[in-house]
C-alpha cells in the first residue's frame, strides 16, 4: 500500500471516529448502579439505573442532567414504605416518575413531567422506591399501575411473600432541593 493510500485510510478513520457519538460522561460516578427489570403485558424491559439511597443523592436526583439514554434511569430507594412527593426544580429533562409499592408493583405513574416545575408530583400511597426514566418511556413500553418492577437488591420486591407490612405512616413529602452553593 502506498503512502497516499495510508494517509487516506487514516483520514477516513479519523472522520469516522469524530462522527461517532461519544457516550456522555457519567454524571454520577460515585453512585452505585444496578440493572432492574420492568415486566409489562408487552414484555420485560431492562434499565441500568443509578441508585439514590441516601438523603444527599435523593435530594440531587437528576437535577442538572441534560441528556440521558433511553435505557437509563435513577432509582430512589427508601428505608421504609412512605408517601413520596417530588418536584422538577433544576431538572432539565422531562421524566416519567414510576412510584413502586412495597411489593414491587407500580402504584402510579407521573408521565411527561414538566422540567423546572415546583408543582409537587405525589405517590398515591406508601412507596419503597421511585424510578425516574426519560419522558415517554412508560407509554413506549406499555407500563401501567400493577405491573411489576424487579429490584433484586430489595427483599421487599424480589420475594413478595417476605414483603414488609406497610404500617400507617404520617404523610411525609420528599422534595428535591438544590444542593451546593
Amino acid at each position: 500500500m502506498n503512502r497516499a493510500a495510508l494517509y487516506l485510510a487514516g483520514a477516513a478513520l479519523a472522520v469516522a471516529c469524530a462522527r461517532s457519538p461519544a457516550e456522555p460522561p457519567d454524571p454520577f460516578p460515585a453512585l452505585p448502579q444496578a440493572e432492574i427489570e420492568v415486566a409489562t403485558a408487552g414484555g420485560a424491559y431492562r434499565f441500568r439505573v443509578w441508585i439514590a439511597a441516601d438523603d444527599r443523592s435523593r435530594t440531587r436526583g437528576l437535577m442538572f442532567v441534560r441528556e440521558m439514554a433511553a435505557e437509563r434511569g435513577m432509582l430512589f430507594l427508601f428505608e421504609v414504605p412512605q408517601p413520596a412527593a417530588f418536584w422538577m426544580k433544576d431538572t432539565y429533562l422531562s421524566l416519567d416518575l414510576v412510584f413502586i409499592d412495597p411489593l414491587g408493583r407500580v402504584l402510579n405513574i407521573a408521565r411527561n413531567t414538566r422540567p423546572f416545575s415546583l408543582t409537587p408530583i405525589e405517590s398515591d400511597g406508601p412507596v419503597i422506591a421511585v424510578l425516574e426514566v426519560a419522558a415517554g418511556t412508560a407509554e413506549r413500553i406499555g407500563l401501567v399501575p400493577g405491573d411489576r418492577i424487579e429490584l433484586p437488591s430489595l427483599r421487599t420486591t424480589s420475594r413478595p411473600e417476605t414483603a414488609l407490612q406497610v404500617a400507617p405512616i404520617a404523610k411525609r413529602s420528599f422534595f428535591r432541593a438544590k444542593v451546593g452553593p
